[in-house]
């Protein structure tokens, strides 16, 4: 986030995370509170599309950490829902088989994911997986949000241990995806430590950079017990 308000609640009370809405989900908010010094552009932009992404962050009980975005890839702000304005929730998995408006089928990033939704005997068949960043929000919401040189972004569930060798082979096999798209396609693998760049696990690391709700942590083994990555 470029920005983040301050929270609702007291910094010793911000103790969880609600497992019933998971980091990159989608949400549809009732309503958004005011917060002090935010940017100018939010209110705007959530009447436009009230929609917020979960973001990793311990929230005092009955709060969910957020992000909002604007039109501009600059426009990021960090804040706080209650849990009482929360609609719907739309997690990335739900959008692998959706497809865009038609007059946006042919942006590189829906390219590519249409690519691999028709290869259903691909690397990523045996995984639980799905758009996040500009497309997975576009698909959620129906706005305009993907442009000619969006990334496509990939959140990839990893409750089981992944191999070197097994991530190298999905990791070689999304870059083909993305050189015969023209974009990046960053993928994140979702682990039982938080999230894991598949690129960096691929790359056999003595310690890898897990993306935690407590901050960024260096692990050995993203699967390992806690106790175990110190």
């Amino acid at each position: 986030m470029q920005a983040c308000a301050a929270p609702p609640f007291a910094a010793d009370h911000a103790l969880s995370c609600d497992t019933r809405w998971q980091p990159h989900d989608l949400l549809r908010l009732h309503r958004l509170p005011h917060f002090d010094g935010e940017p100018a552009w939010v209110r705007g932009a959530f009447e436009r599309t009230p929609y917020a992404v979960v973001r990793r962050a311990l929230a005092a009980d009955g709060f969910v950490a957020i992000g909002l975005r604007g039109t501009e890839r600059s426009q990021r702000y960090g804040a706080w829902a209650h849990r009482d304005d929360i609609e719907i929730a739309v997690p990335p998995e739900t959008l692998a088989r959706r497809s865009p408006l038609e007059s946006r089928n042919a942006l590189p990033a829906f390219a590519a994911l249409a690519a691999l939704q028709r290869d259903t005997a691909g690397a990523l068949a045996g995984f639980v997986w799905g758009p996040t960043g500009s497309a997975g929000f576009e698909l959620a919401t129906q706005t305009p949000t993907v442009t000619l040189s969006s990334d496509l972004d990939l959140l990839i569930r990893a409750p089981e241990k992944l191999s070197h060798h097994a991530a190298i082979q999905l990791l070689n096999y999304l870059q083909a995806i993305a050189q015969h798209a023209g974009i990046r396609v960053d993928a994140q693998l979702e682990t039982p430590a938080g999230g894991v760049a598949l690129a960096e696990w691929a790359a056999d690391k003595t310690r890898v950079m897990v993306r935690h709700a407590l901050g960024p942590q260096l692990v050995t083994d993203p699967w390992a017990p806690a106790h175990g990555n110190a």
